[in-house]
């Protein structure tokens, strides 16, 4: 099942909707398959390229994914325990900014990214549908456990799109 509107800020309709699946454990299987394949095929030329000065690397782009996955996680982690604590917002461009990466490959982040994964998927795999449900407070609004996991996907699928479009095609 899909997250209904309104068991999430509408800000969350720029990634959900690019969820082709309905079904929470198949949406995150074909995602990672789909960054595993899209990811894995960027020649190490392109690791630190950026389409325009001062946009993020293809490094950077990963290393904000990991990031994101893991507090999208986390927020999904907190809901279903019934934290009842709201959760902070994180600056993503700080995050990018901070990330370390000038010793790392597409091919070192990647693997880290289905380490992620990975967990994500034993998380919300292994949740039940009431608890899936459950809401917590994030700063832009109430949003569901289910939501986050569908928000993960939809936001690596909004990345990978921006990656094909615009670092892959006519870069080469």
């Amino acid at each position: 099942m899909k997250p209904a509107k309104g068991t999430y800020p509408l800000y969350f309709d720029n990634y959900i909707p690019l969820v082709k699946e309905t079904d929470l454990p198949l949406a995150l299987t074909n995602n990672w398959l789909e960054i595993k394949t899209v990811i894995s095929a960027i020649p190490v030329s392109k690791d630190d390229f950026a389409y325009a000065p001062g946009k993020w690397t293809i490094k950077q782009v990963l290393s904000h994914l990991i990031d994101a996955e893991r507090i999208f996680a986390y927020r999904a982690l907190r809901f279903a325990r019934k934290d009842p604590q709201q959760v902070l917002s994180f600056e993503e461009n700080d995050y990018a900014a901070n990330a370390e990466l000038s010793k790392r490959s597409v091919k070192n982040l990647l693997e880290e990214y289905e380490a992620v994964r990975k967990s994500s998927m034993y998380l919300f795999n292994n949740l039940s549908d009431s608890t899936l449900l459950l809401s917590g407070k994030m700063a832009s609004g109430e949003t569901s456990v289910l939501a986050l996991g569908f928000i993960i996907c939809g936001h690596a699928t909004h990345h990978l799109q921006v990656i094909k479009e615009r670092y892959l095609k006519n870069n080469s």
